[in-house]
């Protein structure tokens, strides 16, 4: 990590950038935080990338473009899919960023460790960045515990999109291919369910939300400047749902609303206080456009236009979906 922390130093010294966006030491040893960096001395005292860095900077940038000078940003393979995709949707600016494609070996879920029986955490060995991403080592108030590193990490790096980045400036790192799992498995399930379990399914799960709006948040695409659920005129601004219909609308619409532009990044079911699987959602669309459309990844570069905002004579007609689940 010291040699990351070292290239940003200089990028600040020699006036390449006047910050550094990157990962805070958070309050627990699992909980870095995204963060600005304007002195080398913040940089050596509280810079951080370790396994548990798995927030998606690329949203960020969007303030980040409007601020004063260059900004440094560490942006991980999957991330840069987002990055590619603001820059096309013109809500970043590129030549306000100075990227560093950083390496990743997969990101770490503590919900996964905790699943698995471990119980008062007070630190983990094996998540740091130059190790070899095997085993963790849990210090706990009971003793320590062993987890395999890849049985906690989160669901988007078991169907991972690959370890090549998008876009940077320079490379720092290597990264691991952690795939291991089929990316339209869990949607495939779902659409072999009749229509009232996929109704139940969702259902409980949805009956989970509590609007906190932490997925909109941290979303890559969700980046209106004026969000319809925060107006008043339709009666849902930041505020709980009040009926069964209100919740599970939030999110079809906030699907709908991305559909096509989501790189399934995966950040809406990391930051979901409550464990709902969103990225389900979003994932559907993108199977449904891969088969109607032809393959397409929304952020693969930052120039072409999506499946659903061109139109060729060969597009599919609604009528298709018919008789489809």
């Amino acid at each position: 990590m010291q040699e990351i922390i070292n290239r940003a130093k200089e990028l600040l010294a020699d006036g390449t950038v006047v910050r550094v966006l990157g990962w805070r030491i958070g309050d627990l040893p699992y909980n870095p935080e995204p963060s600005y960096f304007e002195t080398a001395e913040d940089l050596e005292a509280n810079f951080v990338y370790n396994g548990f860095c798995g927030a998606n900077l690329s949203k960020y940038m969007i303030e980040g473009s409007k601020l004063e000078g260059k900004t440094l940003v560490f942006l991980k393979p999957c991330d840069t899919y987002s990055f590619n995709q603001l820059i096309k949707e013109n809500r970043v600016v590129r030549d306000k960023a100075y990227i560093i494609g950083i390496g990743c070996k997969g990101k770490l879920d503590v919900e996964k460790i905790k699943a698995q029986g471990v119980k008062g955490i007070l630190n983990i060995r094996g998540a740091e960045y130059d190790g070899p991403a095997d085993t963790l080592t849990v210090e706990t108030l009971y003793g320590e515990k062993t987890v395999p590193y890849k049985d906690a990490m989160l669901e988007r790096c078991h169907v991972c999109k690959g370890k090549d980045h998008m876009i940077y400036d320079e490379l720092l790192g290597e990264s691991t291919d952690t795939k291991d799992a089929d990316r339209f498995e869990e949607v495939r399930k779902i659409e072999a369910m009749s229509p009232e379990e996929k109704f139940a399914y969702f259902q409980s799960e949805l009956s989970k939300c509590i609007r906190c709006n932490a997925c909109r948040n941290v979303c890559p695409a969700c980046s209106c400047r004026k969000c319809v659920f925060d107006s008043t005129k339709f009666d849902s601004a930041q505020k709980a749902n009040v009926d069964s219909f209100e919740e599970k609308m939030f999110h079809i619409i906030r699907a709908f609303h991305v559909a096509g532009r989501c790189t399934d990044c995966g950040e809406c079911s990391r930051v979901c206080p409550q464990g709902i699987p969103l990225h389900l959602f979003n994932r559907k669309f993108i199977k449904d456009i891969d088969e109607f459309y032809g393959e397409y990844q929304a952020g693969a570069d930052a120039e072409s236009k999506g499946p659903l905002t061109s139109f060729t004579f060969n597009d599919v007609e609604p009528g298709v979906t018919g008789g489809r689940r």
